[in-house]
């Protein structure tokens, strides 16, 4: 991949793996908790944001895309 190749966020989801409940940011500043508190998703499809206690307290369930960039580029 080169700096010109992006990437497109299809879903920006994931799931607790405390309460095992799945939360999805569907919008910019859609900031969703779960319902035990110990994880948060935001940024819908414009960016990705996790805030968690723990580094292993969720497991993403994001689908991004690539798209190309500019071929002449």
């Amino acid at each position: 991949m080169n700096e010109k190749d992006m990437w497109r966020i299809k879903r920006n989801a994931i799931k607790c793996n405390h309460c095992g409940e799945i939360i999805e940011s569907t919008y910019r500043h859609d900031f969703k908790t779960c319902s035990c508190g110990r994880v948060s998703v935001d940024g819908g499809h414009d960016y990705l944001r996790r805030c968690f206690v723990e580094r292993g307290d969720y497991t993403d369930l994001s689908e991004t895309e690539e798209i190309a960039g500019d071929p002449e580029g």
